[in-house]
């Protein structure tokens, strides 16, 4: 708004928000821009935003004081106007504010939860004089030489100062650029009368002046010890030309051609080559104890030991590839597949650009172990970086070389590790990745990832391009929810749900077995663990997609039979039989067939997917006689909360078709559990088993335990399609369940489930809830 309007609006306001300030001085005409976090001055700023954006700012008197009070702040402060809000990621705001016009505070209003205040307007008293005149004159050329000594005040300021007329201006923007401290501020600000102002202001700036060249004194007689250093550095300079005459070997000569050498056995691009010669150029005319030929150096190092040119090989041979791939790991049939289309298109085409793959699924189902085989299928270098909890741009971009102990970011320190240009580089954890105020490391990677802009990424240490076209990028997740839209639209998502049963025993035969036996220090001869142990110890003591968990049962095993091998002389090696298993491992921690143990009313088996992989998730259903109240336990989010309410809702609808009472929701309270009371629940999927249950309850028939169900439900009763099918069908394989009732629509993700599976599994697939109560529901317990 206008000068001259905010005046007016000030002239007649009588309570405004109160701001109170640490450690500045806001004086009128000038535009500050300030941090607030403490909470009540957060609350006055949002009250000041909501109503006229007007806000009174006063100095408090101590700086230390963290919940100042009516006596805590001086008197007179600022009108100001809000000219600009922004809330930060930490929670404290970033204002902009104009100083308008004085103010004198009467009371306090309102100390909790903002600052309030009572006030008066104060005019600004001019009484137009030559007198006045002559000393704005001297004034503006006081500040000149200030400005000119200080070297404090931008030029900006001091050409806008030198060209205001405005007495009450003058005064108040040459005080609100000097240095002072924040009394002799606050005395300038509290002189309303324009006159004494500007003769306040003239006492401080002679004895600023004073102090100022006094301190200019003292520069130009360190100035004259400068120039004996600079005397010194030539004297040095002949003197190395005298060496060199006599045939003698200068240090630094030697250690300059040392880096000219290693440039060229690096042989890097035209663009790095001039970056290197323009430091060494800087490196030769600096002083040896210099602190930044030490930066120099290091950059220079850094700049050296990167490899531009050097890449290993590919191997091209897909058998052998294949082979590699097969030796160390069992199933992922998938991702291995990719990896083998890549190589046969390299073997045709030299120019194909490295893909940028995403393994995603639950914890222990390989994903990092099969970037390291891949590595090894291909013949190439191999670099691991996590990024769980990485939450600074500078991790991943690196800091720029003016700070101190500045470093590339870790993709450039990957780089220098793996010691070629087209290593295998995993990018660990990528759905852990955290942001705050120091930036979003998130966004510093889609370049990188970015096939098409990745040949010259930007590291802010190096400050050169660094091509990273060549390099296979692989990422690991748990989950895809957390990774940002425009990262993961950069990434080919490869799915690794979990292992089947008969998997996790082939696995366990092949790989865990004799690593957790040479680990221990035993032999095949030692222990052997027979299928059907192996077989109990999967269904009985691990609940996993993965098979970390079963790798530290068998672990556990071995350092059983470690020590009894220790302790016994006449030790002739173990057999673990499924009968045995108990003995070594106590007693199982699972039942398998772990759903319902008989058919139940109002208890329906749906099946959640997590991070951790798939589960079955019984859901109940209570009534007691009440008035109609819906009650939903179990950590339940919204939407899984939206889908009770839309499955009661379809029941209602229902009712005379199922045979149940019409009106029992008035005559009765619902309630719906979720066990697992401790583990968050989300999602839609848990809405027709939501109603089964629901329809068991009303009507006494149970659920047949052997079924499990997942799909959305609508008002009407169809069902709708669902993610993560491969998850909860393999969850519900290993909980025993014969019969899962899925959505028409995902039918085509049934081709992807393991035979094993799919043969030991009845697949019904339904577009209506009544076709999953026909299936679900038993006969009517007598």
């Amino acid at each position: 708004m206008a000068r001259e309007n905010a005046l007016s609006i000030w002239e007649n306001l009588t309570e405004a928000p109160l701001l109170p300030l640490r450690n500045v001085v806001v004086f009128p005409h000038m535009i500050i821009p300030l941090t607030v976090g403490r909470e009540k001055s957060t609350k006055s700023l949002e009250e000041a935003v909501q109503k006229d954006r007007l806000i009174i700012l006063v100095t408090q008197k101590e700086e230390s004081i963290e919940d100042p009070g009516p006596n805590d702040v001086f008197q007179i402060g600022v009108g100001a106007e809000i000219l600009r809000l922004l809330k930060m990621p930490d929670g404290t705001f970033s204002v902009v504010v104009e100083g308008v016009c004085r103010v004198k505070i009467d009371e306090f209003t309102q100390t909790s939860p903002s600052y309030r205040v009572k006030f008066h307007y104060l005019p600004e008293v001019v009484q137009p004089s030559k007198n006045l005149e002559a000393l704005m004159r001297m004034v503006v050329e006081q500040f000149e030489n200030y400005a000119r000594l200080s070297k404090r005040v931008s030029s900006e300021a001091t050409v806008a100062i030198m060209n205001v007329d405005d007495p009450n201006q003058l005064a108040d923007l040459i005080a609100a650029n000097m240095v002072l401290s924040i009394k002799e501020k606050q005395e300038i600000l509290e002189i309303t009368d324009v006159y004494p102002r500007l003769e306040k202001l003239g006492e401080v700036l002679s004895k600023e002046l004073e102090v100022l060249e006094l301190a200019k004194k003292l520069e130009d007689r360190v100035k004259t010890s400068v120039e004996k250093s600079q005397k010194e550095y030539f004297l040095r300079e002949q003197m190395k030309a005298i060496q060199q005459e006599l045939g003698e070997k200068d240090e630094k000569l030697a250690e300059i051609e040392a880096y000219r050498t290693k440039m060229e056995k690096v042989n890097p691009p035209p663009q790095v080559r001039e970056k290197v010669e323009e430091e060494l150029s800087r490196l030769e005319k600096m002083p040896p104890m210099v602190a930044e030929s030490t930066v120099v150096r290091t950059y220079l190092d850094w700049l050296l030991d990167l490899p531009w040119s050097i890449e290993t090989p590919d191997k091209l041979d897909l058998k052998e590839a294949e082979e590699i791939l097969e030796a160390d790991h069992y199933g992922l049939k998938e991702p291995k597949e990719r990896i083998l289309e890549f190589l046969a298109v390299r073997h045709l085409s030299k120019k194909v650009k490295s893909p940028i793959l995403c393994f995603v699924g639950p914890p222990g189902v390989g994903k990092t172990s099969l970037a390291k085989s891949i590595a090894r299928a291909m013949g190439r270098k191999f670099v691991r970086m996590s990024l769980g909890g990485v939450r600074d741009e500078a991790e991943i971009r690196g800091h720029r070389r003016t700070y101190v102990g500045a470093l590339p970011g870790r993709i450039i320190q990957g780089m220098k590790n793996a010691g070629s240009k087209n290593p295998v580089f995993l990018l660990d954890e990528i759905d852990k990745l955290g942001t705050d105020f120091r930036g979003d490391p998130s966004a510093a990677l889609l370049e990188a990832l970015d096939p098409e802009q990745n040949h010259s990424f930007s590291d802010h240490y190096i400050e050169v391009p660094f091509d990273l076209s060549k390099v296979l990028f692989i990422t690991t997740a748990n989950v895809l929810h957390t990774v940002p839209p425009a990262l993961l639209d950069r990434m080919e998502v490869i799915g690794l749900p979990g292992y089947t049963e008969l998997e996790k025993v082939k696995i366990a035969e092949r790989f865990l077995i004799p690593k957790q036996l040479e680990a221990n220090g035993l032999s095949p001869e030692d222990l052997k663990i027979n299928e059907g142990a192996i077989l109990r110890i999967v269904r009985e003591y691990t609940r996993e997609a993965g098979v970390r968990n079963l790798e530290r049962e068998i672990s556990n095993i071995c350092r059983k039979i470690a020590r009894a091998k220790v302790e016994n002389k006449d030790f002739s090696g173990v057999t673990v039989t499924a009968k045995t298993v108990p003995q070594y491992l106590d007693i199982p921690r699972y039942h398998y067939e772990s759903a319902e143990k008989q058919d139940e009313v109002g208890v329906a088996t749906g099946v959640g997917v997590s991070e951790y992989g798939g589960d079955i998730m019984p859901i109940e259903v209570a009534l007691v006689k009440g008035k109609g109240e819906l009650l939903l336990t179990g950590q339940l989010g919204d939407v899984m909360k939206e889908a009770a309410r839309a499955a009661i809702t379809y029941v209602r609808s229902r009712a005379k078709e199922l045979s149940i009472d019409e009106s029992f929701y008035r005559q009765m309270d619902i309630h719906i559990h979720v066990p697992a009371g401790a583990i968050p629940k989300e999602g839609p999927s848990a809405g027709i088993a939501m109603a089964a249950a629901l329809v068991s309850a009303l009507s006494g028939k149970p659920v047949r335990r052997d079924v499990a169900m997942t799909g959305e439900i609508t008002l009407r009763g169809r069902v709708l399609p669902i993610g993560g099918v491969r998850e909860k069908v393999l969850a519900a394989h290993r909980a025993g369940i014969k019969t899962m009732i899925l959505p028409e629509a995902n039918k085509k993700e049934l081709e992807k489930l393991p035979p094993i599976v799919k043969k030991s599994m009845k697949f019904v697939l339904v577009n209506h809830m009544d076709e999953v109560l026909k299936e679900a529901l038993a006969k009517r317990k007598s």
